[in-house]
């Protein structure tokens, strides 16, 4: 449930809001956006603090109704001088309703606007990190929900400015004790500017202990006093992380145009690099990336597995990148799915159906006797409904990721060997003719990337291991619908047992397409009768009733084959790191998830990066490094 807020008449548009919780107001009596303009981004120097920096960071705890947000990216958009890249990341153990959100924000008209983009990306606020992306991804909201000092365990950015936010000391001690100044300490470096709210003794000596060196200023209205600071220890803090450099903007050579290499190319050139992707074949995405649409929905376990968890931060990074840069109806389109547990009933995490019921079932809920006759399933058949899914033409998002200023691609471009000469990287083919040259590689080839991951030794190197992956071959079937078929088929995807895509906008019309094929150890791209037998085999498991309608087509020789070749690693999640070689990375290993996963790889590898505060939890994100990814998947489960 989200968390209650009473709603107090002011005589504003919005009223008051009140939390019965701790017993307090939301903000101050006055009004919160002269205590957000003045108590925070002033009180922490900016906007001319950020000025012509490349990316700029703040930490808050107490994301509350999101006010401080809205004010810090209304100054962002107004300042020329603004960064390139504004974080803001945000800890709340007691999320509001996205409504509650927009209704605080009626009292402030000039962020109207603002919150209602904010309102739209509210949903599905389970426990754990949420990355929100405004702006065309230049404004980025990492909503962390849970208790902070647990949050920020699992974080290892440096803060650039720090917002302590809160109801007061004497409400909600928890969030102005000492382990949370500890915690907040931990994501600073020496210099962080701290501005706060609150002059309580007990929150000036807790951040002194923790090396914050602070100082009363004037108060809003009604404060007689705030507090300002900065981080700035007599001592020489120990991290048990020790936390990256922030790298500059430089070139960038990324192997592969399916959808892992163009992510991460769009990624890097949002934050000023310059790309250049190259690829053997005469077009993007033309290997896995090929498909003429796949499916998009989470992974559901009941333990809440790490792929599941994943899968959920990769549908949103998809999500997003998809309402952004795709046309809803041709390229895309969010139906939602239909899962047919055919195997055995999927069971939902215990805790989904108790204080989680509301934000999880944004996510993924039972199916309902209506959905399950729209597949011609029975009443009693055990199904879950998708919320956040949809269909998503592959090839689509690859050219609209080429797309972004500063990236260049280059086809018939066949990489035999990578060259270490100094500070970069010789890209070379077969002949010994440089394709390009930079000071980073990716290597985002698919299955491909296993043999260019394997670097021979050279004077200064150490030979690289070859990266462990795994070819899976895919086949998949489709089929213009014949006249007359559309009200047999459901009004939405289906998956389970194979998958069936029902109405694709094709240049010829409206298409279905079923499959695929899941053939280990084989990166054969030729199609095979059989297995167009054996999709319509899966679709008669999965759903009988459609697979009756479509049977004469398979009969008839009307449907078209596509085959393709994914890849993945022991571990069966994505392998996504540097390797042992300097400044040579790879995003790859996906499997038959490269739609939810590559957006949120690019996104992780962007930000490790540039040391930014990272798209989810650092045991998920760990748990994708090269030398984890080859683990089986019960070390890493």
């Amino acid at each position: 449930m989200p968390e209650r807020i009473e709603w107090l008449d002011d005589g504003t548009a919005g009223g008051s809001p009140y939390s019965p919780r701790f017993g307090d107001r939301y903000r101050s009596e006055l009004g919160g956006l002269d205590q957000a303009r003045e108590v925070f981004l002033k009180g922490c120097g900016l906007p001319a603090a950020w000025a012509r920096q490349p990316q700029w960071c703040i930490l808050e705890t107490g994301f509350g109704l999101g006010l401080n947000f809205l004010v810090t990216w209304q100054a962002w958009k107004a300042d020329p001088l603004r960064p390139r890249l504004l974080h803001f990341v945000s800890t709340e153990a007691f999320p509001a309703s996205a409504e509650d959100v927009l209704r605080s924000a009626q009292t402030h008209p000039e962020l109207l606007a603002l919150a209602q983009e904010l309102q739209r990306q509210l949903w599905g606020l389970l426990p754990g990190f949420h990355r929100l992306a405004f702006e065309g991804g230049q404004v980025l909201l990492t909503l962390c929900i849970g208790d902070a000092k647990a949050i920020l365990r699992e974080q290892s950015f440096e803060a650039d400015s720090v917002y302590l936010d809160g109801f007061s000391p004497q409400r909600n001690p928890d969030i102005w004790d000492l382990h949370t100044f500890k915690a907040v300490a931990r994501c600073c470096r020496r210099g962080t500017r701290v501005a706060t709210w609150t002059v309580a003794r007990s929150v000036r000596d807790a951040l002194a202990q923790c090396g914050f060196v602070m100082k009363k200023v004037p108060g809003t209205p009604p404060k007689r006093d705030n507090l300002q600071g900065i981080f700035h220890p007599a001592w020489e803090p120990k991290k048990k992380r020790a936390s990256p450099l922030r790298r500059p903007a430089a070139r960038c050579v990324v192997i592969g145009a399916g959808l892992a290499g163009t992510a991460v190319a769009a990624s890097l050139a949002r934050r000023g690099w310059q790309v250049v992707v190259l690829d053997a074949a005469a077009a993007p995405a033309t290997g896995a990336s090929g498909l003429p649409a796949g499916m998009l929905a989470p992974h559901v376990s009941p333990d809440d597995s790490l792929l599941s968890r994943l899968s959920r931060s990769g549908i949103r990074a998809t999500l997003q990148q998809a309402d952004a840069l795709l046309q809803s109806g041709s390229d895309w389109c969010p139906t939602g799915v239909l899962e047919h547990c055919v195997e055995h009933a999927r069971m939902l995490p215990a805790a989904w159906q108790q204080n989680l019921a509301e934000a999880a079932g944004d996510w993924t809920r039972p199916a309902t006797a209506e959905q399950l006759a729209q597949g011609g399933l029975p009443p009693e058949t055990p199904a879950l409904w998708h919320v956040q899914a949809g269909w998503i033409k592959p090839a689509a998002l690859v050219q609209a990721w080429l797309a972004t200023p500063g990236v260049e691609w280059r086809g018939h471009a066949t990489v035999s060997q990578l060259v270490r000469q100094g500070d970069s990287w010789q890209v070379l083919d077969a002949a010994g003719q440089e394709l390009a040259s930079a000071e980073l590689v990716v290597l985002a080839a698919g299955y491909a990337s296993r043999a260019l991951s394997k670097i021979e030794a050279s004077a200064e190197l150490q030979t690289s291991p070859m990266l462990d992956l795994q070819a899976l071959r895919g086949q998949a079937s489709w089929a213009l619908q014949e006249p007359g078929i559309a009200s047999a088929l459901p009004p939405f995807p289906v998956n389970g047992h194979g998958s069936l895509i029902p109405a694709l906008p094709l240049a010829d019309g409206l298409a279905w397409i079923t499959g695929s094929s899941f053939e280990r150890d084989n990166a054969s791209t030729e199609t095979r009768p059989e297995d167009e037998q054996h999709n319509f085999s899966k679709l008669q498991t999965l759903l009988p009733a459609v697979a009756r309608q479509l049977a004469a087509q398979f009969k008839g020789g009307t449907v078209k084959a596509w085959a393709g070749v994914r890849c993945a690693t022991p571990s069966r999640l994505p392998a996504l790191g540097p390797l042992e070689q300097p400044d040579l990375w790879v995003c790859s290993g996906m499997g038959s998830r490269g739609l939810t996963l590559a957006a949120l790889c690019a996104e992780l590898l962007a930000a490790r990066l540039h040391a930014e505060p990272l798209p989810l939890e650092q045991r998920l994100a760990d748990a994708l490094l090269p030398q984890y990814a080859a683990l089986t998947q019960a070390l890493v489960a």
